[in-house]
């Protein structure tokens, strides 16, 4: 919950002053590719490490580092020093830490619960989260009258109690020793391997980077606030809390009623509504009806997430689960960091709806794509079996 906050905290913050700043689209797109960079480039090194290292200290190290990026942010503010570049490196800086928090998470949540309440487990921190991200937006949004230093010290706030309370998890079983001679980056290659083989796993990891990178709209959600909705950083909050509104209320759902049989068909009929709420969002002009269609797309991701993160875990062995963890960390990068990044370059050609409405149909076919190429995701029955 904690991590949760302060991230999307820092989002809204570092959104509004990056528009502020600059008011270009392109530049709300390079808030995405710049934390999606590191990843890129040190995924196969987290993914080795999670696999070789204590995961609770990984974890924990990856937080204070996020926690020292938000409060530099915040002194720059305060002191008046802060520029789009200082932003970005800053961004990468915790781009960087994060590449290494969100495979080794992943890959330490088994180790917590049994394994036939892995599906459940995933849902209910998902609904952790989401509620996290509900409320943290929203808190933002209002707290961006005080000055955006003040959102940002309150985001280091947060990853600095995530990281004391990271310290004091105890996992039910013993993370097991990685034997062999091979280099990081062959191990990392196994754990690609691993992925290639295993058709839906491959299928769910691709189709949620595709739908997400086409349909991803939050780079936008400034430029969207201020020009179609004509509302401020309250109003930027309230889109940014909409999707954790439905995602939520999804998770909290599917944590007391599993997805049970014909999962891999259900998780396509959720990609499909993403895309056509993606498309109403677009052409919306009300701030509560864009608001209600990202309610719907937020509950419709959150079936997917929670059929793949439960599905990959399931499916792959503890030992390599840091690796595999990785590979999907690197395919979520892709779909959510390039997709913002995506947005921005397309709405700078084609203008704001236009693109958010090529995004939503660019989805709706990357699901009939998937569907046609990928049979075996879409007759998974039950997760884990």
């Amino acid at each position: 919950m904690l991590t949760a906050s302060g991230f999307q905290i820092q989002s809204v913050a570092v959104a509004w002053q990056v528009y502020e700043l600059t008011a270009s689209a392109l530049d709300l797109g390079l808030v995405g590719l710049v934390q999606f960079l590191p990843r890129l480039v040190l995924l196969p090194l987290a993914g080795d490490l999670a696999d070789r290292l204590d995961r609770r200290r990984l974890v924990a190290g990856s937080q204070a580092v996020q926690a020292l990026g938000m409060a530099i942010l915040a002194g720059l503010t305060w002191t008046g020093t802060i520029s789009r570049e200082s932003i970005f490196v800053l961004l990468a800086l915790m781009g960087a830490a994060r590449t290494f928090e969100m495979p080794t998470s992943q890959a330490l949540l088994p180790a917590l619960v049994p394994e036939t309440a892995l599906a459940r487990a995933v849902a209910m921190g998902a609904s952790a989260m989401q509620a996290a991200t509900i409320a943290a937006p929203a808190l933002a949004g209002v707290l961006y009258v005080l000055g955006a230093g003040t959102v940002h010290g309150l985001a280091a706030v947060a990853f600095v109690l995530a990281t004391g309370l990271t310290t004091q998890i105890r996992p039910l079983r013993p993370q097991p020793a990685l034997t062999g001679t091979l280099s990081g980056w062959a191990r990392f290659r196994e754990g690609l391997g691993f992925v290639r083989r295993h058709r839906p796993v491959l299928g769910a990891i691709s189709l949620d980077m595709m739908a997400v990178l086409l349909g991803g709209a939050t780079a936008l959600l400034p430029i969207v606030a201020a020009e179609v909705l004509h509302t401020g950083p309250w109003g930027l909050g309230l889109l940014r809390s909409a999707p954790a509104v439905g995602a939520l209320g999804m998770s909290l759902w599917l944590a007391r009623h599993p997805l049970g049989r014909r999962v891999g068909h259900r998780m396509f009929q959720a990609v499909a509504i993403f895309g056509l709420a993606t498309i109403g969002f677009g052409l919306s002009h009300s701030l509560w009806l864009s608001a209600g269609l990202l309610v719907i797309l937020g509950a419709a991701d959150m079936i997917s997430l929670v059929f793949r993160q439960a599905h990959i875990q399931l499916e792959t062995p503890d030992a390599m689960r840091g690796r595999v963890s990785a590979v999907n960390a690197l395919f979520i990068g892709a779909s959510n960091q390039l997709g913002e990044f995506e947005s921005g370059v397309t709405a700078a050609w084609f203008g704001l709806v236009p693109a958010i409405v090529l995004g939503g149909v660019g989805t709706l076919l990357v699901a009939a794509l998937w569907w046609r190429w990928f049979p075996e995701l879409g007759r998974v029955d039950r997760l884990g079996a």
